[in-house]
């Protein structure tokens, strides 16, 4: 009988050892594969908009929250299930150099590779939704230009924390995913962390590829005047800070911390 799941120690193992596709897997495989991430992605963060645009209205801040948490989820189950490349997931490919089974430099070079196709998926979802025209049903498109406003707006330092936050509950939803043996369960895992962060308001740099691209053609498309909205503040207040902290956040506190737990000082299988 086919065991439910797997135990920690387990997945920390099937993680590392899932790193090595890095050493054979064609770069064009990987490129395709990170797009459909940024798709995948795209597609809960356009649910979560639509569905969070009044809620907040007749249901409160708090249900509203939870609301756009759980059908942003969507991105991660189809990333899971059906399989991609995401960048913040790949930041647990740290478990696998740590264990000495893959150089550091394929790491780099996978990153690089998964977080340009990660933001082409994500800036084509974008415009595909804008030329959809789906942003004038009710106050989507005011929504989504807020989204994107308040973004920009945070600071460098809260901006890393809160991806820090957020891409520990990614890596460890997952992990979880990983340790599942069936469809309900890996969904089950996939919905409860990614409904916590974004509850929570932490962030995520692959989301906010879409997001904010989002409200910037928004607001281009309904010449709207927002201070601050701007294609620089996307790089340089949101995208660079929330990046380096789903890096830390994922590597840290997940990556490292389970392999120092479980496999540090055992040997690998070369």
């Amino acid at each position: 009988m086919q065991k439910r799941f797997l135990t920690p120690i387990e997945t920390t193992q099937a993680i590392a050892e899932s790193g090595r596709r890095v050493l054979t897997q064609p770069l064009s495989r990987t490129w395709v594969l990170s797009l459909l991430a940024g798709f995948y992605i795209a597609f809960g963060a356009e649910l979560a908009t639509l569905v969070t645009s009044d809620a907040a209205t007749h249901f409160g801040l708090g249900v509203s929250r939870l609301l756009g948490g759980s059908v942003f989820s969507l991105g991660l189950m189809l990333v899971i299930i059906c399989g991609a490349e995401l960048f913040t997931g790949n930041i647990l490919l740290t478990k696998a150099a740590l264990q000495g089974q893959i150089p550091w430099h394929k790491i780099a070079e996978n990153w690089t590779i998964v977080i340009l196709g990660n933001l082409v998926g994500s800036l084509f979802m974008a415009w595909l939704m804008v030329q959809s025209e789906q942003w004038q049903v009710g106050r989507v498109a005011e929504h989504a230009v807020n989204i994107a406003a308040a973004k920009c707006q945070l600071s460098f330092g809260v901006a890393l924390v809160r991806g820090i936050l957020c891409n520990w509950l990614v890596c460890l939803a997952i992990f979880m995913a990983v340790a599942a043996r069936d469809i309900p369960g890996k969904i089950l895992a996939c919905y409860v962390p990614i409904m916590a962060f974004v509850a929570s308001g932490f962030e995520h740099s692959v989301a906010n590829m879409y997001f904010i691209p989002t409200g910037l053609m928004l607001k281009a498309e309904l010449g709207l005047n927002t201070p601050g909205l701007t294609w620089s503040n996307f790089f340089i207040s949101n995208l660079i800070p929330v990046t380096i902290g789903n890096i830390i956040g994922g590597m840290i506190f997940v990556g490292f911390a389970y392999w120092f737990v479980y496999l540090k000082g055992t040997l690998s299988e070369k």
